[in-house]
């Protein structure tokens, strides 16, 4: 069995799933609060005759919960996050998480994201405000005013760190375990975590550092592709060598 050529299989089949995050990553650079891609890589020991050979796993996907900058755009709706909080928008399933501020008022006063969906308050309720009201203030602890009129809060969630996030719609998740309301931002826990009015958040991707990781991928793949044919070439040299001569 000549186990290299499988090696440098299971190697390309590696940097397949790499160069996909890459692409998504690069594709969604203009998405608000879009997580960006990463690929968590191990090996897999298997016998070969009388050897263990380490192959490469296909990798698993999963996405950074690093911050993304934030712009200031001066809209009373726009909301951005410093630090690790998410805030909360109505699913089909039940809440998503999101990094993407951008808010609307529904001609009903329903506060929306910009997708439609009603955005919830610390305990999962839909919002609503006066449309015909005076300007939305929002606190940096998500307290949303109007005038004198203090009318709800924003919901802002922390996502526990072994939570599975899977991406639901742009920069929205889903995850296996529900989010938990930041309920006073005076305490310890909060304190990293600040609402910021008018600022929106952008991905958090560095092109840089993806194109320099396409550059790594395309070249790791050629000398993958190159022991490969190493290795098909020692095989067919190998059978013309056992073979019958006339």
């Amino acid at each position: 069995m000549q186990s290299s050529l499988y090696v440098a299989l299971s190697a390309q089949v590696a940097l397949e799933q790499r160069l996909n995050t890459v692409a998504a990553n690069v594709a969604n650079l203009g998405t608000a609060g879009y997580r960006a891609e990463e690929v968590k890589f191990g090996t897999v020991l298997s016998e070969a005759g009388r050897r263990e050979v380490a192959f490469a796993t296909p990798g698993d996907t999963f996405l950074s919960r690093k911050g993304g900058p934030l712009t200031k755009t001066d809209s009373p709706l726009d909301v951005g996050l410093n630090g690790d909080g998410w805030l909360a928008v109505r699913g089909p399933r039940g809440p998503v998480y999101t990094r993407d501020g951008r808010m609307q008022v529904s001609a009903q006063g329903d506060l929306q994201d910009l997708g439609g969906r009603p955005v919830l308050d610390p305990g999962g309720s839909p919002l609503t405000v006066d449309p015909e009201g005076p300007p939305i203030t929002i606190g940096q602890d998500g307290i949303i005013t109007q005038g004198v009129n203090q009318i709800g809060a924003l919901g802002v969630f922390r996502l526990d760190p072994a939570a599975i996030l899977t991406r639901v719609d742009g920069g929205a998740v889903a995850s296996n375990v529900p989010g938990r309301p930041i309920l006073d931002f005076n305490q310890r826990d909060a304190a990293a975590v600040r609402v910021q009015q008018g600022f929106q958040e952008g991905a958090n991707i560095n092109p840089v550092m993806e194109m320099a990781r396409l550059i790594e991928i395309t070249r790791t793949f050629q000398s993958a592709a190159s022991a490969v044919a190493e290795s098909e070439a020692s095989l067919q040299d190998a059978i013309r060598g056992l073979g019958p001569t006339s």
